[in-house]
C-alpha cells in the first residue's frame, strides 16, 4: 500500500518535471508489456440456453484489471473489489496490510455467447497483467496484487490449469508462469470510489502509466474483442426509468 503511494507522489513530480516528449517515452515504457500468446486448446462452449457466467480474476491493482474488461465485448460488468479472505477484512485499509488474504480481484460477468472464458482468460495472460510476478504489478507490491485465478467450480480450474500448462510449454513468456489457482470462497466489492477509476479518473498519473497502456493494447492485440465505450459499475447500476 505504501509502495503504491510513493509511486503515485513520484509520478507527480514526473508530470511536472518532465518535458513533453520525454514524458511520452516514460508513459509508452510504463505499463507491464502485452505478450502475443496463442488461444487455449481447452475452452468452454457456448451453453445452449442463455445467462450469464462469471469469473473472478487478480492481476495487480484492479483499477487497470477492471479497465480491461470494461473495454472487452461480451462482459456485462466488472466490479473491483477483494478476494481470497474473509469478508469481515474486505476493506481496502486492512487488505494494504497485506496480512487478510485477499487480492485485489476484479468480478466479471460476460455473456459465453460473446466470449468464452479461455478468451478472457487470454486477454488475462496477454494485456491484463504480467503473470510471471508472482506477488507484484507495476509499482505495487505484496500478496494482494497476487496473480491469481478464482475458480468458481471444477470447469473454470480444469481450463485455466490446462492453460497455464500450454502456455508454459510453449515459452511464449520469459519465465514460468506464477498465477495461482484458488478455490472462489467469496468476492467482495471494493468501496464506490474505487469502481471505474480509470474511466473517471483518465487523467491520474497512475492511471496514464499503467493502466491506460493495457487498455491500448487490448484495441491493438484483441480488435475483434475491443469496444470504445466502456460498460461501467456506475452505468449498469443507474435505476432503470
Amino acid at each position: 500500500m505504501a509502495r503504491r503511494k510513493l509511486a503515485k507522489t513520484l509520478i507527480v513530480g514526473a508530470l511536472l518535471c518532465v518535458p513533453a516528449l520525454a514524458l511520452v517515452a516514460r508513459l509508452a515504457q510504463a505499463a507491464e508489456p502485452a505478450v502475443a500468446i496463442p488461444a487455449p486448446t481447452l475452452d468452454t462452449t457456448a451453453p445452449a440456453g442463455g445467462g450469464l457466467e462469471n469469473v473472478v480474476l487478480a492481476g495487480g491493482c484492479f483499477w487497470g484489471m477492471q479497465a480491461v474488461y470494461e473495454h472487452t465485448k461480451g462482459v456485462t460488468q466488472a466490479v473491483s473489489g477483494y478476494s481470497g479472505g474473509a469478508k469481515e477484512t474486505a476493506h481496502y485499509e486492512m487488505v494494504g496490510t497485506e496480512r487478510t488474504g485477499h487480492a485485489e480481484s476484479v468480478s466479471i460477468t460476460y455473456d459465453p455467447h460473446q466470449i468464452s472464458l479461455g478468451k478472457i482468460l487470454q486477454i488475462f495472460f496477454s494485456v491484463a497483467h504480467n503473470p510471471t510476478e508472482l506477488n507484484y504489478q507495476g509499482p505495487d507490491s505484496g500478496p494482494s496484487y497476487r496473480s491469481a485465478i478464482f475458480y468458481a467450480n471444477d470447469e473454470q480450474k480444469q481450463i485455466a490449469a490446462a492453460y497455464i500448462e500450454q502456455l508454459d510449454k510453449a515459452r511464449v513468456f520469459t519465465a514460468p508462469i506464477v498465477t495461482k489457482l484458488e478455490a472462489l470462497k467469496g468476492f467482495y466489492p471494493a468501496e464506490d470510489y474505487h469502481q471505474d477509476f480509470a474511466v473517471t479518473h483518465p487523467s491520474y498519473p497512475y492511471i496514464v502509466f499503467n493502466d491506460l497502456p493495457k487498455v491500448d493494447n487490448l484495441k491493438r492485440m484483441f480488435p475483434d474483442y475491443y469496444r470504445d465505450t466502456p460498460v461501467t459499475v456506475l452505468a449498469s447500476n443507474k435505476p432503470t426509468q
